[in-house]
């Protein structure tokens, strides 16, 4: 057992290590890509802000803090379906698998699309639109592990696959996350979490869409295809620092605390807090506020959807006899 705590050690040091390369850094707001990696498709995290870095547990962990999809106790499957912006037509979409390997391990796999609804085709030539419309396909696709030490320390890995592309564009890359949570106390009250989300290759686009026709001589006689070559991009990298504790009321009646502080790569830091409170492991109402660190002068920064306020419920319902199957619904 010192051994396993030592490794666990040195690896919670490696994550600390490897964040200093990617401390918050406003100055380089927008100068990373492929940013439906910080978005969040699942209900239950979203009504509590994806604050829960410490106590996130099964598919969802998939999404912040891998080590959580060590606590599946059997096998989990979830659906998920986000409208991005009200009155837009952008949907994340989103599915999970996840099952329990050996008394131990924990395995999942996550596929998650963005829908960008229908967009005209425009030209120099046809301003209005073509008639045609552009057909984007973003989505991304995770691989996790999570091993559980003596029910204490969830170690977790995550190998991700992202791809964008339109008819004639496209880009690739992989990601790896990494993550730790730590739980205490006589009926595991706290907990700690970090994680280390979305370092992978850069990104660039490629494809006949950024070639033209052009003259290859100074008189223009001649008319040749030309390439232009797209700058390459970095994903949003980011560290996760979450804690929590829960308080009993009797048998039935639980309150959780989390809060969790976000270091972005390319972005304002974040902190937050929130609460959930859950009634006989079935009912649970949770929210939190979620606020960017430093000074806020645009428009556009203070509309940032993963900040302000945020409230969710779940409801969780046996469907066999041995009460051991469940059936949930959760809106955030």
């Amino acid at each position: 057992m010192k051994i396993q705590y030592k490794i666990i050690t040195l690896a919670m040091a490696f994550i600390f290590t490897a964040t200093c390369t990617y401390a918050g850094n406003p100055d380089r707001q927008g100068e990373s890509g492929a940013a439906e990696l910080l978005l969040n498709p699942w209900a239950r995290s979203g009504g509590i802000h994806t604050l829960n870095t410490s106590s996130i547990t099964g598919i969802e962990a998939m999404r912040l803090n891998v080590a959580g999809i060590g606590r599946i106790s059997g096998k989990e499957l979830v659906l998920s379906s986000t409208r991005l912006y009200d009155g837009s037509d952008v949907n994340l979409n989103a599915i999970g698998y996840g099952q329990k390997v050996g008394s131990n391990g924990a395995f999942a796999v996550t596929l998650m699309s963005a829908d960008f609804g229908d967009n005209i085709v425009t030209t120099e030539s046809s301003p209005a639109g073509t008639g045609a419309d552009i057909n984007a396909s973003f989505f991304n696709l995770g691989i996790g592990y999570s091993h559980t030490y003596d029910n204490k320390i969830s170690v977790g890995v995550l190998f991700r696959t992202i791809s964008e592309s339109l008819p004639d564009v496209n880009a690739f890359g992989f990601a790896i996350d990494a993550g730790v949570q730590y739980v205490s106390g006589e009926n595991d009250n706290f907990r700690l979490g970090i994680s280390l989300r979305n370092i992978g290759s850069p990104m660039e686009f490629s494809g006949e869409g950024l070639s033209f026709q052009g003259p290859n001589a100074a008189d223009g006689t001649f008319q040749t295809t030309l390439e232009q070559r797209a700058e390459g991009f970095e994903l949003p990298s980011q560290l996760n620092i979450g804690i929590s504790y829960d308080f009993y009321f009797g048998e039935k009646i639980m309150l959780r605390g989390v809060s969790n502080f976000v270091s972005n790569a390319f972005s304002r830091d974040q902190i937050g807090a929130g609460a959930e409170f859950v009634f006989n492991k079935r009912f649970t109402l949770r929210g939190a506020y979620r606020l960017e660190l430093g000074n806020i002068t645009t428009g556009v920064d203070r509309d940032n959807i993963y900040s302000g306020l945020a409230v969710g419920a779940s409801i969780e319902l046996p469907f066999s006899v041995a009460l051991n199957n469940k059936i949930g619904v959760d809106y955030g």
